[in-house]
């Protein structure tokens, strides 16, 4: 493979292909775009230092989404004990700190539209424990498998079949009220 050779068009290529991507997996775990822009830079910083360790046993996007997994769970460990003794909860409800993942649709009235609404789910999966949110986004927003998601976060496939349908029961239950207030 040319990437684990060390070539750098190779790894432009690997950059340009996954970089959404792997940002949407990031905000989707941590709600917070900064974080979540960090993040891919040390995402693909980890890969360029180790991509000769990559086995194939795996797809490359498999390990790449586990990478950005582990490294979304590290900042959420290193964000809980950096504010544990103030019980804060984590991420914030300040709204330029949250992103509209759907920023780059071409039409403005369509991203007004839309930002009460992405405002709406983002404090829903806010409300959700990381875990589950993990397991949801993963699953929703990216459309793996079950078993690519127990294979990505490093848990049984029995795991992220009950995450999932408690982070959908909850989500339910949250956004309920909202869907009546539609209505």
């Amino acid at each position: 493979m040319k990437l684990q050779r060390g070539d750098d068009w190779a790894f432009q290529l690997l950059v340009r292909r996954y970089r959404k991507k792997i940002f949407s997996i990031a905000f989707g775990i941590t709600l917070d775009a900064e974080e979540s822009q960090d993040i891919v830079q040390e995402v693909f910083l980890q890969v360029y230092r180790s991509i000769h360790n990559f086995r194939n046993d795996a797809s490359l996007s498999t390990w790449l989404r586990r990478i950005t997994v582990n490294r979304c769970l590290n900042w959420k460990r290193r964000w809980a004990r950096r504010f544990k003794w103030l019980h804060l909860p984590l991420g914030s409800d300040d709204d330029e700190s949250r992103i509209d993942p759907k920023s780059d649709l071409p039409s403005p009235e369509a991203h007004v539209s839309d930002a009460q609404t992405q405002a709406q789910i983002d404090a829903a999966l806010k409300q959700l424990p990381h875990h589950a949110r993990t397991v949801f986004v993963l699953r929703e927003v990216e459309g793996l498998s079950y078993e690519e998601i127990a294979d990505v976060t490093g848990v049984k496939l029995g795991t992220v079949r009950s995450r999932l349908f408690h982070a959908r029961k909850r989500l339910k239950e949250i956004l309920a009220p909202l869907m009546e207030d539609e209505k």
